[in-house]
């Protein structure tokens, strides 16, 4: 099944790296498209416990739904993933 989320504090292409990266390391989860303009990711995803899980991580690395709260620690989790994401796709 493919969805399509709205998140909060996408930045820019470290931001996107970051989130391609992690959502990559999740089974089940494939065909990961980012889009930095419009704040979305987009995604197949096997079952709904995938799904799930997606959605944990992208909280978890400070990317959460644009209706879930956005707390000063997700916030500062965004930033820290953005600058892992900016120094890993520079290396590449």
């Amino acid at each position: 099944m493919e969805i399509t989320l709205e998140i909060q504090n996408l930045k820019c292409v470290g931001c996107a790296h970051t989130i391609s990266t992690k959502l990559a390391g999740i089974a089940g989860i494939e065909n990961i498209l980012v889009a930095v303009e419009s704040n979305e990711v987009s995604f197949d995803y096997a079952s709904e416990a995938d799904l799930v899980v997606a959605k944990q991580k992208l909280k978890s690395i400070g990317y959460p739904e644009i209706d879930t709260a956005n707390s000063v620690v997700t916030k500062a989790q965004s930033f820290i993933s953005c600058a892992t994401g900016k120094m890993a796709n520079h290396e590449s």
